[in-house]
């Protein structure tokens, strides 16, 4: 990969780490409270299961980046394992879909973001502005673009270099 490339990565793995990390941490703090709350004193808290159901559609979002980067996206490999002369075109395709699939994304994602602008919606307990949670599909299909453009500079440098061998 190329410097900007290393650079770029590097802080798009600490944000997606980080992130996921922290998000998750306040989730199941608040969700263990909620458990210890509801069966030890008869009482809940509703912003928590608010809370966790906004971090698992933020870690379903951002995970799905951490997953094109560690190549863990959900393929069908058997006309690969048939014909291996096929891995690097399907794998080209597979990119192409990735990128068509982030264009969507952003596109729609905008969209629903200016709506929610306009709208000037909350969440019902925790009165968060809906346009930070639908923000999340334009902050996706950027970060998809982006590693996806990596892991596919990746796989054809590789595959050049062992070409040239």
């Amino acid at each position: 990969m190329t410097r900007g490339f290393v650079r770029i990565d590097r802080w798009l793995t600490l944000f997606e780490e980080w992130t996921l990390f922290l998000t998750v941490l306040a989730a199941m703090v608040s969700l263990f409270f909620n458990v210890i709350l509801r069966y030890g004193f008869s009482y809940s808290l509703a912003w928590s299961e608010e809370l966790v159901r906004e971090v698992i559609l933020y870690t379903t979002f951002v995970g799905c980046s951490a997953a094109i980067r560690t190549r863990a996206t959900v393929r069908i490999d058997a006309l690969v394992q048939l014909v291996p002369r096929l891995q690097y075109p399907l794998a080209l395709f597979s990119y192409g879909v990735h990128l068509a699939f982030a264009a969507v994304l952003l596109y729609y994602g905008i969209q629903l973001c200016i709506l929610q602008v306009v709208s000037e919606q909350t969440t019902l307990i925790l009165q968060i502005p809906t346009v930070y949670l639908y923000a999340l599909l334009p902050l996706l299909g950027v970060l998809m673009v982006l590693r996806v453009l990596m892991t596919a500079t990746a796989d054809i440098r590789a595959r050049r270099a062992a070409a040239g061998r």
